[in-house]
């Protein structure tokens, strides 16, 4: 609760602070002047709104989802020694790492991989794939596990959704600045909205939506650097660069996560030039440096 209400705190500074930015800088004179009876601050509600509303639904369902994507099983009363031993390891992380018993889970694909989500430190869900299990030895999924105890125990997933929400106001704000703009100073419309004003928010809004998910990703991969120094502390730095360094043999096999859950899996391909900028892991080869680098 604590890194929300800070979170929406820096947020909200951010809003006011672009409001009296946008009035030094003249941006509603400059409109006034022009017969454009936008108000800012009305418009900064509706944004906020609609940004945060999206992102902290989707928050709040993200477990549901993840179990309806995957079709991840969680374990109620392990089946076997394997199942036993994934609750047990999973219950004995999150006690080191101080935050309540996440839902184990277990999902169907061939491809090594595991992800955590859920709303928040104590109420998470954490799930290994079948393939991870056949081709991994209990050493690298205990690693992977800690991988993911880490992202619950530093809030990873409320932290990604807030940093989603922020970018998504400002995209939805300034594109409807833009579009205002465009409709009343150079088409000079000036009654209502004319039709510059809507494909000129459209145009805006692809553009700064697309500028807006290369800073996600980039706090996506940093905090994946994070999760693997917790999962080395957690089960071992050796175990943890043994985990990533199989991760990386098998990294051929195509991603059987939805896209939606892309960004919550341990695995990640290699990017090269502008790819970088929208990828939500790093190389595995960097995650292996960084960990054989670390002090």
């Amino acid at each position: 609760m604590k890194r929300i209400f800070l979170f929406l705190i820096t947020n909200l500074a951010i809003v006011v602070v672009l409001s009296i930015t946008l009035r030094l800088l003249g941006v509603e004179r400059i409109l006034d002047a022009n017969g454009v009876d936008l108000n800012l601050n009305n418009l900064l509600v509706m944004a906020a709104v609609i940004g945060f509303g999206g992102s902290l639904i989707s928050l709040a369902i993200s477990k549901w989802t993840a179990k309806r994507m995957t079709g991840a099983e969680v374990i109620t009363h392990p089946a076997n020694a394997t199942e036993a031993w994934l609750v047990e390891t999973v219950r004995r992380q999150a006690l080191a790492a101080g935050i309540g018993m996440p839902e184990v889970a277990i999902f169907d694909s061939p491809e090594p991989n595991a992800f955590a989500t859920g709303m928040s430190r104590n109420n998470a869900l954490v799930a290994v794939s079948t393939g991870l299990l056949r081709n991994m030895g209990k050493d690298e999924v205990e690693a992977v596990l800690g991988h993911e105890i880490s992202h619950v125990a530093n809030g990873d997933m409320v932290t990604l959704a807030l940093i989603q929400g922020v970018v998504n106001t400002f995209v939805i704000f300034l594109s409807r600045v833009i579009g205002h703009f465009v409709d009343r100073v150079v088409f000079k419309t000036e009654r209502e909205h004319g039709p510059a004003f809507y494909v000129t928010s459209i145009i805006a809004e692809l553009v700064l939506g697309i500028l807006a998910s290369m800073i996600v990703m980039w706090f996506s991969r940093l905090r994946e650097y994070r999760a693997d120094a917790g999962g080395a502390n957690l089960a071992g730095r050796q175990k943890m660069i043994s985990a990533l360094e199989r991760l990386r043999q098998m990294s051929n096999m195509p991603s059987q996560l939805p896209d939606q859950m892309a960004a919550f899996g341990i695995s990640g391909g290699p990017g090269m030039g502008i790819k970088r900028f929208f990828m939500s892991h790093p190389p595995l080869e960097e995650r292996i440096n960084a960990l054989r680098n670390a002090r």
